[in-house]
């Protein structure tokens, strides 16, 4: 294997006696193709740890004054001892000192009418944490060790760096590409806030990778987005790579999971723990004015406020490999997000990656996995990774460390299967591939009042339309993003549209998996049947054709279940709950559902 670093030097110590003895330099060490742990590298005694401020290219906060961003370092001691120059991981995020509460009225009232202006809701002060942000030390204990610094940031308006929130805006993509700078000697570092004394990274190699969960997993692709030189591979945990898609779902306003009424002005309340006298005017200008006027709550509609924060649509500079991990399962920041990147990287010719466990959010690769891609890149090692799999799927019931290899998501082998309805409500309609004649309408009457597994459990119910197929004959393997075509009438001129993919029959109980019964979800305005940058009232009792996709999936439906396709209008955790009563009519025949499934000729 090629090493970009030559480790056989010889360093003259003296001895208490006076004779002199050669010693080997301490350099990171290598084996099959993973950066080893070194004994010398994984005392935190002899760390070295220091801060630092890091000017940017802006000013977001209104002193006149470029922003500086607080910096964190840990190295090995001998990047000073010996003069050893290492590549480095970095993480960045909004978090570190502290952020503010989950009181009900911090959050928009969801309790609405859909299309109505909503009520305003209160914000907080947020109380920093410490004279100094308590830093993860996470990324420390497992990369240190292996011969790399770790370098942390937190982003502008939070913790001890100038600057304001923007969640998703510029400066959250240009406050990391000038820590990266710096490291590859291009920016300024300070060793101070307000002060001239620079400080240089003279220990860096100018070979950056970054990673993070979340939020923290979102910066990564912000800062590659910038086509920052130096930046040589990202590994985005569970990213966020559009506030639209977090906060909105094909024109309806939709929540986060487990965030009911959150939206973005309630996510920069929660991250605000900069310089208190700089609040005022981050209120003022961010919050109260590009917020207000841009994020519309009243239609939902994608508009240049919600591009502007969506980094697909800045992804032309992007150079840094990409390793992309989500969970299937993740109704916070859902799947879609890491997939609608991970394709485009793939289209550009980018190294790409991607993992996929059945769980919620969060969950990193496999340690070996994100050792081979940062040894690779960072270190220069030549182990071949670029020729693994490009895809792994950790299988239901199978540990997060053991996944299984694909040759790309979605699978290659997969292929669409459309499904046709047949009557039954208020009980069980059918779902075939083979397209029934005549079947008419059936209809729903919305109250948000039941949950969307109440509604999959019950018997019979008119507060949703349930459609299943027959019993499983065999495994089937979903592979890819599921698409559904809906024909339907409203008694107003909005309303809510929730659909869910399930497994039949409902399984409780103790030994109950997050795979079991919901396969996959997706919601629509369908006021945004014709754009989804412009509404339009609907006309009540006027069929619309709403085309959506639900989200990506990678699952396989045991033998002796059965798939049922359910809709519904509000979805209790995730939309709005406007007054009970509204009723969608389905028009059956021009209806229906596409699944990407492996193997997909055969029929249920």
């Amino acid at each position: 294997m090629k090493k970009t670093m030559k480790f056989a030097l010889l360093l003259l110590l003296t001895l208490g006696n006076g004779s002199i003895l050669l010693a080997q330099e301490v350099g990171p060490v290598f084996k099959d193709g993973e950066a080893q742990i070194v004994d010398a590298f994984n005392d935190p005694e002899k760390w070295i740890r220091h801060d630092l401020w890091v000017e940017t290219e802006f000013d977001t906060d209104g002193d006149g004054k470029k922003d500086r961003m607080h910096v964190d370092v840990t190295r090995p001691e001998q990047t000073e001892t010996q003069g050893l120059k290492l590549p480095v991981v970095y993480e960045s995020s909004p978090y570190y000192a502290g952020v503010g509460g989950n009181d009900p009225d911090l959050f928009w009232d969801v309790r609405q009418e859909v299309g109505a202006t909503p009520k305003p809701h209160r914000h907080p002060d947020v109380k920093r944490v410490g004279e100094r942000p308590v830093i993860s030390n996470s990324q420390i204990k497992t990369w240190v060790p292996r011969g790399y610094i770790v370098v942390h940031s937190s982003s502008p308006g939070t913790g001890l760096s100038d600057g304001s929130p923007t969640v998703g805006g510029d400066n959250e993509s240009l406050a990391p590409k000038a820590v990266i700078e710096w490291l590859c000697g291009k920016a300024k570092g300070y060793t101070s806030r307000t002060g001239n004394e620079e400080v240089k990274a003279y220990w860096s190699t100018g070979k950056v990778g970054m990673t993070g969960t979340s939020y923290n997993g979102t910066l990564p692709l912000a800062a590659a987005t910038t086509g920052v030189k130096g930046l040589e591979a990202i590994i985005p945990i569970a990213p966020n790579t559009s506030y639209y898609h977090y906060y909105r779902s094909n024109g309806l306003i939709r929540s986060p999971g487990g965030y009911l009424g959150e939206d973005i002005d309630v996510l920069y309340d929660f991250i605000h723990s900069g310089d208190e006298s700089k609040r005022a005017y981050s209120d003022k200008m961010i919050r109260d004015t590009e917020m207000k006027n841009g994020m519309d709550r009243v239609t939902g509609d994608y508009n240049d406020f919600w591009a502007g924060r969506d980094y697909l649509n800045d992804m032309k500079p992007m150079k840094a490999a990409l390793l992309m991990s989500h969970g299937f399962n993740d109704w916070n920041v859902m799947p879609e997000h890491s997939y609608r990147i991970y394709k485009k990287a793939e289209e550009m010719g980018l190294p790409v990656q991607i993992y996929y466990h059945q769980n919620g959010h969060g969950g990193p690769p496999p340690m070996k996995i994100m050792n081979r891609w940062f040894t690779h890149y960072l270190h220069g090692i030549d182990n071949g990774v670029e020729n693994d799999a490009k895809a792994w799927i950790v299988r239901e019931h199978d540990d997060r460390e053991n996944p299984t290899a694909y040759e790309n998501y979605p699978n290659p082998d997969a292929s669409d299967v459309t499904y046709y309805l047949g009557k039954g409500a208020p009980k069980l309609g059918s779902l075939s591939t083979t397209k029934p004649a005549k079947q008419g309408t059936e209809t729903l009457i919305d109250n948000y009042s039941f949950d969307g597994s109440s509604l999959a459990k019950a018997e019979i119910t008119d507060h949703r339309l349930l459609y299943v197929t027959s019993e499983l004959s065999e495994d089937m393997h979903i592979s890819g993003v599921p698409k559904v075509t809906i024909k339907l009438a409203s008694s107003k001129p909005a309303a809510n549209l929730s659909v869910w993919l399930v497994s039949l029959p409902w399984t409780e109980g103790r030994r109950t998996v997050i795979t079991d019964n919901i396969i996959t979800r997706g919601w629509a305005d369908p006021q945004n049947y014709k754009s989804l940058t412009k509404s339009e009232p609907l006309k009540p009792g006027k069929f619309y054709e709403v085309t959506f996709d639900l989200m990506p999936d990678d699952q396989i439906i045991a033998k002796g279940q059965k798939i049922g396709l359910m809709i519904f209008s509000s979805d209790k955790e995730f939309t709005l709950h406007p007054e009970p009563g509204t009723e969608l009519t389905i028009d059956l025949d021009g209806t229906s559902l596409t699944l990407p499934v492996v193997q997909g000729n055969k029929e249920l």
